[in-house]
């Protein structure tokens, strides 16, 4: 995983019920509340998550926010900061209803996250910014389009998998691809490594037990092999049936995380293509399971699974 940068103290209030922190009165804030100037700015935030995979929500219609970039890292800080696996920011957009900006734990930016873009559409419902069944969200990645699927739930059109080697990206292989079982050596071992892209990339190592794989020493090698030149996501699997599988996972730029949701499509995908499932599968990891569905080559991946909001608050910066 690439280094972190150094994070600052901050500190956070958890918002009441009302959405105003303890022992304040009021209404919830519309922008950034200046205090002292030796005391900077209070910054309001939303804590969600999607299947254990944890993000700080910020508001950027709401709000006026400062900048993202040097601030991401600290946020997501688990000991200096609020603590998550990503910062998503909410901005209007141009191209379709919203646009979604995605920041890593390290302080990088990324194309996509589908455990994020659940959370993120309940966040625009629960807060009152749209009503509709189906929105259309922007991302590095291009137009992606959640519909709700019930209470706390939510069905993502993930589009296709992208399958040649040159888009995902890796030099694993080269043509129109799939990419699958390659070997790759990593930490003195060769591993049978798949990959495919699901608006980021993915490598996918079958193995006999996830609970027994040495996710982070393999992973971190994974990640920075010179064989990812966007470096790569991460995903241990195992196949328990036909309808079946467990995962454990390794994100780019945050390291092991409770789920990743377009890690599942491509691990759905790239089994789908072993034949070693059915083209409906649920994908377990270690924060929840997620419904993923492939009907056929030419077809979408979709994407089914919970996401609810944590807590309120805001954070001194």
């Amino acid at each position: 995983m690439a280094d972190r940068k150094p994070a600052q103290p901050a500190r956070s209030e958890a918002l009441s019920p009302s959405g105003v922190a303890a022992g304040a009165s009021g209404n919830a804030m519309a922008s950034i509340h200046e205090t002292d100037s030796s005391m900077g700015a209070d910054l309001p935030f939303t804590k969600m998550h999607g299947a254990g995979n944890d993000f700080v929500v910020l508001d950027g219609l709401r709000d006026a926010l400062p900048p993202i970039e040097p601030l991401a890292a600290r946020l997501c800080d688990r000991h200096l900061g609020i603590g998550a696996d990503q910062l998503l920011v909410v901005r209007p957009g141009s191209g379709a209803d919203f646009r979604m900006e995605i920041w890593n734990a390290d302080g990088s930016q990324v194309e996509m996250c589908a455990n994020g873009i659940r959370a993120f559409y309940k966040y625009l419902r629960d807060h009152g910014l749209t009503s509709r069944d189906e929105i259309g969200v922007e991302t590095l990645s291009g137009v992606v389009r959640p519909r709700w699927a019930g209470t706390d739930r939510v069905t993502v059109d993930m589009g296709p998998p992208v399958l040649a080697p040159e888009k995902i990206p890796t030099t694993l292989a080269s043509g129109e691809g799939p990419v699958l079982d390659v070997p790759l050596e990593v930490e003195g071992e060769t591993l049978a490594v798949s990959c495919a892209s699901m608006g980021n990339p993915h490598a996918v190592v079958f193995v006999a037990d996830p609970d027994a794989t040495p996710v982070e020493r393999w992973g971190r090698a994974i990640e920075h092999h010179p064989a990812f030149p966007n470096r790569t996501n991460v995903e241990f699997v195992s196949v328990v049936d036909r309808g079946r599988i467990a995962q454990r996972t390794w994100e780019r730029g945050a390291g092991e995380t409770l789920a990743c949701g377009s890690g599942a499509c491509a691990v759905a995908v790239v089994s789908m293509l072993r034949g070693v499932v059915d083209r409906a599968v649920r994908i377990a990891l270690r924060g929840g399971t997620l419904e993923i569905s492939w009907p056929d080559d030419r077809a979408h991946v979709e994407m089914t699974g919970p996401a609810a909001e944590v807590f309120t608050g805001r954070i001194r910066i």
